[in-house]
């Protein structure tokens, strides 16, 4: 086992500016993000429970996205913008080819 601390080192995004659109897929990457957590825990046997109880198995965000604390939202907000900033800063553009489907 590894026993030096852990220091994360993020790319720094900071001056990567997304467009409104791009701010726009954020928003339902976040709750794709959500989605894909809450079909995971459920698939390991979790389910709802007012508190977090790691024995038992209950989280009290396996709720849909619209019902999550306003915190939970931005964490699951800060991970989406992250990730398409980073996409971006590697040289990948993201293109929308749909508008309708914004």
């Amino acid at each position: 086992m590894n026993t030096k601390p852990y220091n994360p080192n993020p790319v720094d995004t900071s001056h990567v500016e997304l467009s409104d659109e791009l701010l726009e897929l954020v928003e339902r990457m976040a709750k794709h993000v959500h989605e894909v957590w809450a079909a995971t825990r459920i698939a390991q046997g979790w389910t709802y429970g007012p508190e977090r109880n790691d024995a038992a198995r209950k989280h009290p965000c396996l709720v849909p996205y619209e019902q999550l604390p306003e915190e939970e939202k931005a964490y699951d907000r800060a991970t989406s913008q992250e990730t398409l900033k980073f996409i971006m800063l590697n040289g990948f553009e993201i293109t929308h080819k749909n508008k309708n489907t914004l």
